[in-house]
Parts: structure tokens; C-alpha cells; sequence
């Protein structure tokens, strides 16, 4: 199937122009395969560009139901991917950005059953912003949720997050999608208070960020990070340090603490970020900002940001003592 565009060129792939954002609900592993297989299937015959990013554990059954087609799809483990859920936009801009001239059709999903509850926040956080993400590109979207692990405010937010449902077997409109951006920052809210065990440090320009990586490296050191993930995290948080001695007027405020699996680093300030999508795509060249948010989304295991216009910011960074899948 081909298609002309307004300059006149044609591009392979379906019909339907700009994102679609589509949420299955399912409650057995079988109509998860036959769903994705249907969606993927109907891709293939449109000439789309398909990716699918599930836990590992979907992916060998949607393979094997898939047979000779799964050689034209790419398979990933999305434990793998995106442990990081900011992670997972600039991954898929950049598969779409190496398939110009085609639709992409995605199955993804990253609310597996012992996901940590951060990392699941953090996730709901990013499913709303993939509406804002890409807006506009030629993308089809596929979210598959297990009914059986979903808490009922947790399948609200997947709802409210998706402009179509499958129902029937086929997308319909959904009634209950709200505001991306709000929806993103109901569901983060302002992050919980540090624990009191754990230190502080204030800091302040011209030598503030360099007495901050040396607190992260003591601390995670002491808390028994592996030196290589050490050297991540001092980078991480060099960068959001020097953000704060830069583009704002008053001292930071660093935080650090660590639990039995994970070592936290936590930088509050004065100012405001305004971008929702901020860090979750590289930017530009000409930009002359925005690339420490990025790099902190690739060092960290976890990074939860929120920003309020007259509360501040708080980028909270995790890094976890097991070494986990990045």
C-alpha cells in the first residue's frame, strides 16, 4: 500500500496520518499474542516499520506465533530498553527517524507484575507523554495491559492516557482521555520527602557541583556501588548541579541516601522547567541546553523529575546496588 503526502512524494504505509495511541486491555496471555500478532500482521501488509518492546518473557510466544513474519519485525526486551521510561522516546524517535519514509507501528508495554512502584509512576508518567512526544508523526502505538495487575486507579490512569481503546478487536474512540500534560504531572505529583537518615549539602556557584561529586562519590561508594556506576552517578549529578548554579539565583540543595538495593541522589532548586518532555529527547545543536537532563536520563537506572512555577525543582536520581539490566 503507498500513499502521497501533501508535497506529492509517496510513502509506504497505512492510511491513517499522525499518532495513534492505542491501549489493549487483556486478561489471558492468548488474546495478548493474538492481539499483537493481528496488530503486527496488519503492519506488515501496510509496508509499516514494526518494532515491538515487551518483557522478554512475551516475546518468545509472539515470535513463535509469528513464524517467518518475526524476521521482519524487531524484537526487543523492553526490561532492557527502558528500565529508565525516559529512555524509551528518544528510542523509538530514533527507529522512526531511521525508517523516513514509512509508518511505525509499536507494541510496547512496562508495567510488569514486581516493577518497583517508582518505576511504575514513572511509567504512567511516560505513556501520557508519548501523546505529546509524537504528536503529529506517523506512529501507531499498541499498549497492552495485563487486567489482572492492574489496581483500579492504575487501569484510570492507563485510560486517561490513550486517545483510542481496543474494543472488539478494533481501536474506538475513547471518551476518558484527558490532557497529556496534565495527566503526567497528576500522575508523578511532588515527589515524597527524603528519608531523615542519609545527608545534605548546600551548594552554591563557582564551586558548588564539584563538592557535589564529591559527596556522591563518597556516599555511593561507602553505600557499595560498583566505581564504574559511581563514576555514572557523579556525572548525573554533576550535570543537574550545574543546571541549578546556572539557571537559577539561589543555592541548591543535594540529598543523598541509600537503601538495600539503591542509592539515591536528590537536587532541589528555585527554578522552573516548563518542558514536560525535557531530557527525553536529545536536543539540538543550536539548542545550547538541555543535553545534562538527557545525559542523566542515560547514566541513571531511574530519574524522577517535577517542577512546580513557584515550588522549584526537585531531579531525584537512582542508581541500584545490583547492577540491574540499563
Amino acid at each position: 500500500m503507498r500513499t502521497a503526502d501533501d508535497t506529492g512524494r509517496h510513502r509506504r504505509g497505512s492510511d491513517t496520518a499522525g499518532f495513534e495511541h492505542v491501549a489493549l486491555f487483556y486478561d489471558d496471555d492468548a488474546h495478548l499474542v493474538a492481539r499483537v500478532v493481528d496488530h503486527v500482521r496488519e503492519g506488515l501488509e501496510a509496508e509499516d516499520a514494526v518494532v515491538i518492546a515487551l518483557p522478554g518473557e512475551q516475546l518468545g510466544p509472539i515470535r513463535e506465533a509469528l513464524g517467518a513474519d518475526a524476521r521482519a519485525v524487531v524484537l526487543q526486551d523492553v526490561r532492557r530498553l527502558g528500565p529508565n521510561p525516559a529512555r524509551l522516546v528518544p528510542a523509538l524517535h530514533q527507529f522512526a527517524d531511521e525508517h523516513p519514509d514509512r509508518r511505525v507501528r509499536a507494541v510496547g508495554a512496562g508495567l510488569w507484575p514486581d516493577r518497583p512502584a517508582d518505576e511504575r509512576a514513572a511509567y504512567l508518567q511516560h505513556d501520557a507523554l508519548t501523546n505529546i512526544a509524537f504528536d503529529g508523526r506517523p506512529v501507531t502505538m499498541l499498549c497492552p495491559y495485563d487486567t489482572r495487575t492492574l489496581d483500579a486507579d492504575t487501569a484510570a490512569d492507563v485510560r486517561a492516557a490513550h486517545p483510542l481503546l481496543v474494543e472488539g478487536g478494533v481501536p474506538v474512540p475513547n471518551a476518558t482521555y484527558g490532557d497529556p500534560a496534565k495527566l503526567a504531572e497528576a500522575v508523578l505529583g511532588p515527589l515524597p520527602e527524603p528519608p531523615d537518615l542519609g545527608e545534605t549539602l548546600v551548594f552554591t556557584a563557582p564551586h558548588g557541583p564539584r563538592a557535589v561529586r564529591r559527596a556522591v562519590a563518597d556516599h555511593a561508594t561507602g553505600a557499595g556501588l560498583s566505581a564504574d556506576r559511581v563514576a555514572d552517578l557523579c556525572l548525573a549529578v554533576h550535570e543537574v548541579a550545574v543546571n541549578t548554579v546556572v539557571h537559577t539565583e539561589g543555592p541548591g540543595i543535594l540529598s543523598l541516601w541509600h537503601t538495600e538495593d539503591r542509592v539515591v541522589a536528590e537536587i532541589q532548586d528555585s527554578g522552573h522547567i516548563a518542558d514536560p518532555l525535557v531530557g527525553r529527547y536529545p536536543p539540538a545543536a543550536s539548542d545550547g541546553r538541555g543535553y545534562g537532563l538527557f545525559l542523566t536520563h542515560r547514566l541513571c537506572d531511574l530519574v524522577r523529575l517535577h517542577s512546580a512555577q513557584d515550588g522549584g525543582t526537585t531531579v531525584r536520581m537512582t542508581m541500584y546496588l545490583d547492577g540491574r539490566p540499563r
